[in-house]
């Protein structure tokens, strides 16, 4: 299992969503993305369309208004 990080702070949407699904290819069942980001829109946009992928989602507040999201490949 490897992880990699998304820096999307300060980036408004669709941006972190696309760094996402960009970078989602590269990675193998197992893995592990954190996606840290700033914006709420992001916030919604990500876990959403993980989930619908079928990938297991955790959302983390590490600061006021700054989350983590993990997001684990499922296949």
């Amino acid at each position: 299992m490897a992880e990699f990080t998304i820096d999307a702070l300060g980036e408004a949407c669709p941006i972190p969503l696309l760094k996402c699904q960009k970078k989602w290819p590269d990675l193998k069942r197992g893995d592990v993305m954190i996606v840290s980001i700033d914006h709420s829109c992001a916030l919604k946009n990500i876990p959403e369309w993980a989930r619908k992928e079928g990938h297991n989602v955790e959302v983390e507040e590490v600061d006021d208004g700054v989350w983590d999201i993990y997001i684990e490949k499922n296949a």
